[in-house]
């Protein structure tokens, strides 16, 4: 399928899930998480789901990561440049909703994008080997471009790998891991 069909398919199936799926699925997800060889790292990026999208509740993720004395790293975007800053999360970071109900940090202490190594990344689908699609804006793209070619890029998803994404481009850059809350896929 294409990135504009599975869009709207997944979108549909995201739509049709329950607060208390998207809870359920959010912390079997996280449990799949710890199964990963991905802890000794120091900077962590994270995202902050988008209630009003059904994302992934990345709230047990932060709680896992906080647990363990790690450097927890959140975005905000610029629409205008298409480009992602990543702020330290603190107990001081002040989270407020843009425009597009994304939740972001206001402000605070900016991490470079090569100092990032593990990034969980959202999507709305992913295929068998580890291509994913996402709103189509390529912030994520653009992002994972600029970090180092060892970072461990890690898709979080509600649903199973879909046989091909047909339409991938050259600048996409694939997952190394995509964990759903039935099992973790390995590219």
């Amino acid at each position: 399928m294409t990135k504009n069909e599975l869009r709207k398919r997944y979108k549909k199936l995201r739509k049709a899930l329950s607060e208390n799926q998207i809870d359920d699925f959010s912390l079997a997800i996280a449990n799949q998480l710890l199964k990963l060889p991905v802890w000794d790292y120091s900077f962590y990026h994270v995202f902050l789901a988008i209630e009003e999208h059904k994302e992934v509740n990345t709230d047990y993720i932060l709680n896992i990561l906080s647990g363990k004395d790690k450097n927890i790293l959140i975005s905000k975007s610029d629409f205008k440049t298409g480009a992602m800053m990543h702020f330290l999360l603190t107990d001081n970071t002040v989270i407020k909703k843009n425009s597009y109900n994304i939740p972001e940090p206001v402000d605070g202490i900016e991490i470079l994008d090569d100092k990032v190594e593990v990034v969980f990344i959202p999507l709305l689908a992913f295929d068998e080997i580890g291509n994913r699609v996402g709103y189509g804006k390529g912030f994520y793209d653009r992002f994972l471009a600029k970090c180092k070619p060892e970072t461990i890029k890690i898709g979080l998803s509600f649903f199973n790998a879909d046989a091909e994404i047909t339409d991938v481009f050259e600048s996409d850059v694939r997952l190394d891991y995509c964990v759903t809350p039935e099992r973790v896929y390995r590219f």
